[in-house]
């Protein structure tokens, strides 16, 4: 496998991880991205900033799909709680990750995160962030398991309510 920007040929790759997984959302009864949100347009920006990644297998086939970057991002800029690293330092940010409906629980979220655990080493940026809805416990498990900590509540800029994780890399 291997991580790459994502290109506009993408897209419609990406969106049907994406569609796949709004579905996959709404039937665990998570009320997160059921309002329109990511849509193409969301994606294309990811892609014209460089934010948009994808796991490509063997076969060259769109596996995973996820943004990434390492700009502030507002919204974690209040939490009702603590971050372990201060939000004056330089830090990595998660939004969008999504797995192929046929490569769910395979292993494809903890590879791609720590895909973007070594990005970072390298640039010696020692954390990364992530949010995600309260009632998506698979998530919660998953950047528990690789070793994120909960730090508090933090309001997207449509104020919907998400839980705050951090890990520090190094």
């Amino acid at each position: 496998m291997r991580l790459q920007l994502s290109t506009t040929s993408d897209i419609q790759s990406i969106l049907q991880i994406i569609n796949d997984a709004k579905v996959y959302l709404k039937s665990q009864k998570i009320d997160q991205w059921q309002n329109g949100y990511p849509n193409q347009t969301q994606i294309e920006r990811d892609i014209a900033n460089n934010e948009s990644y994808v796991l490509i297998n063997d076969t060259n086939q769109v596996i995973a799909t996820s943004m990434f970057s390492i700009r502030p991002e507002p919204t974690y800029k209040i939490i009702d709680g603590e971050w372990k690293i201060k939000e004056s330092e330089k830090y990595g940010v998660i939004h969008r990750l999504a797995i192929d409906k046929n490569h769910r629980k395979k292993g494809i979220a903890s590879h791609l995160l720590n895909e973007f655990h070594l990005l970072l080493d390298k640039q010696q940026i020692r954390s990364l962030k992530i949010d995600t809805h309260e009632d998506n416990h698979e998530m919660q498990c998953l950047v528990k398991k690789l070793g994120y900590v909960y730090c508090g509540i933090i309001f997207t800029e449509y104020n919907a309510k998400r839980f705050a994780f951090e890990k520090v890399i190094f």
